[in-house]
């Protein structure tokens, strides 16, 4: 494996960035994952453009245009021979001191990106779904943090995946401060029931994701209604289907939560017809390199 930084490429072991780095002293940068699917790299436009749009709420200036981020993407995947790959992109602060003061990152910003493989879950529970919690840890306030900003801080949905790990579950439900569903530790939630689709809006402590983008996307398509809408656990448990949806996790069918089961308690046909056509878009959608 070959690491991209700062325009150069490095053996895995030899690459490193400084200890004095703001994103890895205080988790001060952003960062995206992307997926290619046989040497097509799926929304990296769409992807890329968050970027930014993170970037630029924190004020960090990233040195490179859109273009040419995307044209690094590109080069890394090549450079790497990868037809399949999980590719994440980081923009960290660079380096500073032991203060908060960003006047201190005197130097350019660092651009890491590492092209892999993931698996996030199973493949058994793409066919079987998921059991899911709802846990303590509640998400950020959108005033403290905003979670439309995919920052190097994930520590609010890293404390909830330990949760969900500590009760033997794969994924857990993080509400917002007034009790809502808001989203999982790395995944939007949707459920269907009246043969329409519900899923939170991104003003309720969500990530506007992706990958959630494209799946509404499809159901317009099919002529199947998707709404932004607050949702409760009440409404959860008595749905007739649910699902997640992310860029790693693309989309699992979820059976049971809290210990209710979910409709029948297997992947219902909504859900189905929704991965069948996502497999579909990845497989003629997307950025092509060699």
């Amino acid at each position: 494996m070959k690491v991209y930084i700062n325009g150069k490429f490095y053996e895995k072991k030899d690459a490193k960035i400084s200890v004095f780095d703001h994103g890895l002293l205080y988790g001060d940068g952003v960062f995206e994952g992307i997926r290619s699917y046989n040497r097509l790299v799926f929304k990296l436009k769409e992807h890329i453009d968050r970027l930014f749009e993170s970037a630029h709420t924190l004020m960090l200036d990233i040195p490179l245009t859109r273009k040419e981020m995307m044209k690094a993407v590109l080069s890394t995947l090549k450079t790497n021979g990868l037809k399949d790959a999980y590719i994440r992109v980081v923009v960290t602060r660079g380096e500073g001191d032991l203060g908060l003061d960003v006047r201190k990152c005197r130097g350019r910003a660092c651009i890491i990106i590492i092209t892999d493989k993931i698996t996030l879950y199973p493949d058994k529970l793409y066919k079987k779904g998921l059991e899911i919690i709802t846990v303590p840890t509640v998400r950020n306030l959108p005033e403290a943090l905003n979670p439309q900003i995919k920052s190097l801080n994930y520590l609010n949905n890293i404390l909830a995946k330990i949760e969900a790990v500590n009760s033997g579950v794969e994924e857990a439900i993080m509400l917002d401060s007034l009790g809502y569903v808001a989203e999982c530790t790395g995944d939007n939630i949707f459920i269907a029931k009246g043969g329409q689709l519900y899923t939170p809006p991104q003003c309720m402590g969500t990530l506007r994701g992706i990958t959630r983008d494209t799946v509404l996307e499809i159901a317009a398509k099919k002529k199947i209604l998707g709404h932004e809408h607050v949702l409760t656990r009440h409404e959860l448990y008595n749905s007739t289907e649910a699902f997640l949806t992310g860029t790693a996790a693309e989309i699992i069918p979820v059976v049971k939560v809290d210990g209710r089961v979910i409709g029948g308690g297997k992947p219902g046909d909504i859900t189905l017809m929704l991965m069948k056509e996502f497999k579909k878009l990845t497989k003629t959608e997307g950025v092509k390199y060699k």
